[in-house]
């Protein structure tokens, strides 16, 4: 990881407030483990739960002074705006219906914004909220985390050095287990459409699979035919989303997620192929990319091996042969933001190579697939213009 800008612009760490993911929550402690590994940020204020004196005794819970551990995130946004040691930063892993609206709120007040995945429910919240970081200036993070694994990133620079050749084929599917069984899962929001979205399935692991295969391709997806629905008997929630795609260069490609294939765990697999060769990657064995160029033998790429581009080398923290993973590429989103967020902060250019997390553009497209693939689903899976 590069050294930390945040402290060599600002000479302090950046102020973050956290709206949701409270004691128990695994997406939660995600979040503001990454926010820490690389000693960017400073956890100031929260707000944690949606009952006010639970997200007053979480907060406490984790060392947050008592007068800044908020009974919701509307209160923690206004009352932080006012102080002149307020956060800059707001990081929100709410329901999915709530994104919205808090980022917004942010926005307005000054607040950089870091978001979980979706970025909104629906497609017009979508884009009054791309609008508004636009229109604000400032930073919106999207964490689609899988974008900051090293071979991840690795492919993306392969492909952007033309590595592959003119890109002709994407192959993506993220397979889960977690819903095979029939009846609810452990989050009752997640099975509301007005609070989980209008598919659970898209929502939760499709848009990271596409947001996947925008990022490596650097292509869109204008075009699918999409099969969206539940495969467990009696289910109403989508649990099961299949799709061919074009893209915008006019390649071709396939999709399909779902969340009940009985065993699986986190099946994130992809397959990217050019005109002089294809690379494949799976989230389970992270720190192996397969390289298979056209009429050469079949190569392995890896974060400090032979062949390693500056975008794959600087998302990697330790030497050859250890691994590292889910928590590293989650942080990799965080220290990119706060050197960006630095940077602008300080009225300095933002390195480039800090440049490569999901913005609210990334956000805006993920909505709109979702909405166009449940539109070709409508209509037994018809070509439909995302």
């Amino acid at each position: 990881m590069s050294e930390n800008t945040v402290f060599q612009l600002l000479g302090r760490r950046l102020r973050l407030a956290v709206i949701g993911g409270g004691p128990g929550s695994f997406i939660g402690a995600m979040h503001r483990q990454a926010a820490r590994l690389d000693d960017r940020y400073e956890l100031v204020a929260t707000a944690l739960s949606s009952d006010p004196e639970r997200s007053k005794a979480g907060g406490q819970s984790i060392g947050v002074p008592a007068d800044r551990c908020y009974a919701d995130g509307s209160a923690l946004i206004e009352a932080e705006a006012q102080r002149v040691d307020g956060a800059e930063v707001v990081a929100i892993m709410t329901p999915n219906d709530s994104h919205f609206r808090f980022s917004m709120q942010a926005l307005e007040h000054g607040m950089d914004v870091i978001c979980d995945k979706p970025m909104t429910n629906t497609l017009q919240e979508a884009e009054a909220l791309h609008a508004k970081v636009l229109s604000s200036g400032r930073v919106f993070c999207l964490t689609h985390n899988y974008t900051g694994y090293p071979m991840v990133r690795q492919a993306k620079a392969m492909v952007m050095e033309g590595l592959l050749g003119d890109v002709r084929l994407v192959q993506v599917e993220y397979v889960q287990g977690g819903r095979a069984k029939a009846g609810p899962g452990r989050r009752a929001w997640k099975e509301d459409p007005a609070r989980g979205g209008p598919s659970l399935v898209m929502g939760d692991i499709g848009t990271h699979a596409h947001n996947l295969l925008r990022f490596i391709t650097g292509l869109e997806v204008s075009e699918v035919a999409a099969d969206v629905g539940s495969i467990v008997p009696d289910r109403v929630t989508h649990d099961y989303a299949g799709a061919m795609l074009r893209m915008s260069n006019g390649a071709r490609g396939s999709f399909w997620v779902t969340q009940a294939a009985a065993g699986v765990e986190n099946g994130l697999r992809i397959r990217v192929s050019g005109s002089l060769g294809s690379v494949e990657w799976h989230q389970e064995h992270p720190q192996v990319l397969q390289f298979k160029p056209l009429d050469a033998p079949a190569q392995v790429r890896t974060p400090n091996g032979q062949g390693t581009l500056p975008l794959a080398a600087r998302a990697s923290r330790i030497v050859a042969g250890h691994p590292e993973g889910f928590h590293e590429a989650f942080a990799n989103l965080y220290t990119n933001a706060a050197d960006t967020i630095a940077a602008q902060r300080s009225g300095n250019t933002p390195d480039p190579l800090n440049q490569f997390f999901p913005n609210a553009t990334d956000g805006l497209q993920g909505i709109r697939f979702v909405a166009a693939a449940i539109e070709s689903s409508r209509h037994n899976g018809a070509w439909t213009i995302v």
